[in-house]
């Protein structure tokens, strides 16, 4: 669900520039939060990506059993850390039923921590995406009612300029809050009215961001004294059960004796390696390198990051390149088995060698962004974390570049397109 976006982009005589070159299509939109919407399935406009399908030549001959252990390692890794993020939202849903229980600063702090611990959980799972698996199928994943950006926030609550705005508020058109009133409101007449999902709830434990060195600073009293504070709790405590509800449906999918779409994933281990391959690239070079990164770096428009609400964008980041990692080399605990980094090793060790360094190198590059991300981008160009943060980008492209190569050299074609 990649929001609509008019392209502005211009080269400019900086590293950009090289990023333009090798097809970091920059395009800019303003927006009430951030840049895109975190769905592949339906995009409308040009990316911030690299693009890259080849014509394989196989140069190393994986074989069917080195294909299928691989792939099982991996499903069992997807499960595990699916397993985890529900638990993780499971607490995140006590926290946030204790706070609108009884709301006060010390719930609402509780309840923020919750959800960055959460998001925390959540983010490595991103790279289980872009081959339409159980998470983002076009027909009935839920990702974007899951973790869909930009957020228009006063289709939800109001703001500054809108104090009367949302559907919060909107007491005659929404007279009942339900969880099939919220499902059938997101996206309807538009991309950015999102009222689903991990942002969705983000903005309610911290509201607007209007702040220049920090996040949102919603106060407890919305939820006790406000306008509609009895609504606003309704509806923070059913984005809290829904989100559960779609995290655990899509674990479901991937478990070793019941999950339907792990039995068909293991079907066919050579297109189940592929599609490992395809999430590795496409989130490493389009959605992180372009969407979540490059974009902001180029607009320098604090609300184009992605978790603008909390300024937990550098986490994100972090969880995202671990997450691509993860899944090459299913390093997760409680899982054994043969990872994709040790099939590669046991074909070319320099092709593995190389990859993993890369994989580490980004992950630490990731972790060593100095925050809080709105600060980072919006500082000039000779700034030591904007230039940081320019070379992770392309050193991420750089890396969906290598894991399209290996690909290819398995006798695998993918896009990293998104």
């Amino acid at each position: 669900m990649e929001s609509p976006r008019t392209s502005t982009a211009t080269s400019r005589p900086t590293r950009l520039g090289k990023a333009l070159a090798t097809g970091l299509a920059l395009s800019l939109a303003v927006t009430a939060c951030s840049s895109d919407s975190d769905s592949d399935a339906k995009s409308t406009t040009s990316k911030a990506v690299q693009s890259t399908t080849t014509k394989p030549a196989a140069t190393l001959a994986l074989t069917p059993a080195d294909a299928t252990a691989a792939a099982t390692t991996y499903a069992d890794v997807v499960f595990a850390a699916y397993s985890d993020t529900v638990d993780a939202a499971t607490e995140l849903q006590t926290s946030i039923r204790a706070f609108t229980t009884t709301p006060s600063e010390a719930t609402l702090a509780a309840a923020r921590q919750t959800w960055v611990t959460a998001r925390e959980t959540y983010g490595p799972t991103e790279v289980f995406r872009f081959y339409d698996g159980p998470i983002d199928n076009p027909d009935d994943g839920p990702e974007g009612q899951i973790n869909a950006w930009p957020l228009d926030e006063s289709y939800i609550d109001y703001t500054v300029d809108t104090p009367d705005s949302g559907i919060i508020n909107d007491v005659a058109g929404v007279p009942t809050l339900t969880t099939e009133v919220l499902v059938a409101a997101n996206e309807k007449d538009g991309e950015t009215n999102i009222s689903t999902g991990w942002h969705a709830i983000e903005f309610l434990l911290w509201g607007q961001d209007t702040s220049v060195d920090g996040p949102g600073n919603r106060a407890f009293t919305d939820y006790t004294t406000a306008p509609n504070a009895e609504r606003r709790a309704t509806y923070l405590n059913l984005l809290a059960d829904l989100l559960v509800n779609d995290l655990t449906g899509v674990r479901d999918q991937w478990n070793p004796d019941s999950g339907a779409y792990r039995k068909e994933f293991l079907a066919e281990p050579t297109v189940a390696v592929q599609n490992i391959l395809r999430g590795m690239g496409a989130l490493s070079a389009g959605e992180l390198a372009g969407e979540r990164m490059a974009v902001p770096y180029e607009s320098k428009e604090q609300e184009d990051e992605h978790s603008c609400f909390s300024d937990n964008t550098l986490a994100d980041i972090v969880g995202n390149a671990r997450g691509i990692r993860l899944a090459y080399t299913a390093d997760y605990e409680g899982v054994d088995g043969t990872s994709l980094s040790e099939v590669v090793a046991k074909l070319a060790p320099e092709v593995d060698a190389d990859l993993r360094k890369q994989l580490d190198n980004n992950v630490a590059a990731a972790e060593a962004l100095p925050a809080p991300f709105d600060q980072v981008i919006v500082g000039d160009d000779e700034h030591p974390g904007r230039a940081e943060l320019l070379a992770l980008v392309e050193d991420l492209q750089d890396q969906g570049t290598a894991i399209a190569a290996l690909a290819s050299s398995l006798g695998l074609e993918i896009s990293i397109e998104i």
